[in-house]
Parts: structure tokens; sequence; C-alpha cells
């Protein structure tokens, strides 16, 4: 009777389906180390949206709270710290050097703060596709193996004089098992992917609607400034 424990079938494989299956085992550690990384520093991210809004529109001076980014530490370089940090600087720097129209203190505002906003998308969807490419390729690596392994288990047959399903059996059961790692290293790849991808895309959607409403802030400031 047939019986081996999965160690036994890895031992037992051909060098080039051990190859596979240790790569498949790298991809899958990355995967799981850049998941629980990007989870928490989209959770930490939130955070921070939730933080600084509660703030900002509790703060009756902008200026006021401007001065005092310097309270937040290393955080006001991310999120909306750094969008409203760009905008206003910008704001505040066109006034002093004289500018009264209210449509170009707010386009020059808009203009800082889109380049803040996308350099925070470049940082949040960074290695998320790392995810997706282990996802979509891990089952092909291990199908790879899987062919690899079972022509290693028929040439082997060559050999045999009677060729009997035990004989074959350790070979097949080898080569499935790169498809079965594979499989393992992709499913939770692809779930942990489109699960941040849709958490990005929410806290990308609250960035937006913040820089909408304090650039509304903005325009009504330059319009009072300039009468």
């Amino acid at each position: 009777m047939y019986d081996q424990s999965m160690l036994d079938l890895v031992v037992m494989a051909s060098p080039i389906v051990q190859a596979v299956m240790a790569i498949l085992v790298f991809m899958s550690l990355l995967a799981w180390s850049v998941a629980l990384a990007k989870s928490y520093e989209v959770s930490k991210a939130n955070n921070l949206v939730k933080q600084f809004q509660d703030d900002f529109w509790e703060s009756e001076d902008l200026s006021r709270m401007y001065n005092d980014m310097g309270r937040y530490g290393d955080d006001n370089t991310r999120g909306l710290h750094a969008i409203f940090e760009a905008g206003f600087q910008e704001f505040v720097r066109l006034k002093n050097q004289g500018v009264k129209e209210a449509s170009d203190l707010v386009s020059a505002s808009q203009r800082t703060m889109r380049i803040a906003f996308n350099k925070e998308v470049d940082l949040l969807e960074n290695r998320l596709s790392i995810l997706a490419t282990v996802g979509s390729s891990a089952p092909y690596i291990g199908l790879f193996g899987t062919v690899v392994g079972v022509m290693h288990a028929f040439q082997g047959l060559g050999d045999t004089p009677n060729a009997t399903l035990s004989a074959v059996a350790p070979g097949i059961a080898e080569a499935l098992l790169a498809t079965g790692i594979g499989l393992f290293a992709a499913i939770p790849a692809v779930i942990f992917y489109n699960n941040l991808t849709n958490k990005v895309d929410k806290l990308l959607s609250r960035y937006e609607g913040f820089a909408e409403e304090f650039l509304t802030i903005l325009q009504r400031q330059a319009h009072v400034s300039s009468k």
C-alpha cells in the first residue's frame, strides 16, 4: 500500500519540480509579507484620515492649523496632512507674492494638491502589483511543475517491466503537489489583492473628497481677500 507524507513527496521529486516548489513557497511568503504590511499601512492611513478630518473641521483658523502641523510628527508627510500642507502652503506663498486673483490662487493650490495626491496614490498602490503577480502566475508555475513531474513519472515507467498504478502513483502525486502549492500561494494573494485594492480606492476617494472641500474653503478665502 502506498503511503507517503508531503515531505517525502518533496524529497523524492525531481530537481526541476523541487525548484518549482521552492519558488512557489518563496512567492507565498512574499505575498503574505506584502499583504500584512500593506494591511497595516492602509489601516494606519484610515486612522490618520479620521484624526486629521476631526482636527480640521474643529479648527477655526487654517493658518494656526498649518503652523501646528509639526504636532503630527512624521505623519504630516502622508495622506491628508500632505495634501492640506501642499495646498495651503502654495495658497499663502502666492498671497504673500501679491497675487490677488481668486482663480489663480485656487488653481495653483489645486495643482500642488494634485501632485501631493498623486504621490499618495503611488505610495498606497506600491507593491500591490506583487500580489497580483503572485495570484496570476503561481497556478501556472505550479502547473509547469506538475507537467514536468508527470513526464518524469511516465519516463520512469519505461524502465519498469510491469507498469502498475502503484508504480506511477508516487510520481503523479509529487507532480500534483506542485499545483497544490501553486494554488496555496495564489488564492490568498488574490483575496488580499482584491481586498486591499478596494480599501485603497475608498481611501483615495476620501482624499479626493477632502481636497474638493478644502478647495472650496480656499476659494471663499481668496474671494474675501480680493475685495
